[in-house]
């Protein structure tokens, strides 16, 4: 499978931008560039909306187990 054409759900994004948030907090504050700027607030932005979604409280178990109940369903993307 193509690892670029994956679909991410809610809770993979919100997981991957905490951990982010989390890397940029221990490394310090730096000088940044104005790109570097734009995609810190898009990831500020997402974060802010993202986490008033049920995906905050979810874990990649209650996803795995969600995965599984809708096998037998063969729904398509």
């Amino acid at each position: 499978k193509d690892a670029n054409a994956a679909l991410l759900s809610n809770f993979e994004v919100y997981q991957l931008l905490t951990d982010l948030k989390q890397q940029r907090k221990e490394r310090g504050k730096t000088k940044q560039s104005s790109g570097q700027q734009n995609l810190n607030t898009i990831m500020y932005e997402t974060l802010k909306y993202i986490s008033k979604t049920p995906c905050r409280y979810q874990s990649p178990e209650i996803v795995r187990e969600f995965l599984v109940a809708m096998k037998d369903h063969k729904l398509t993307k």
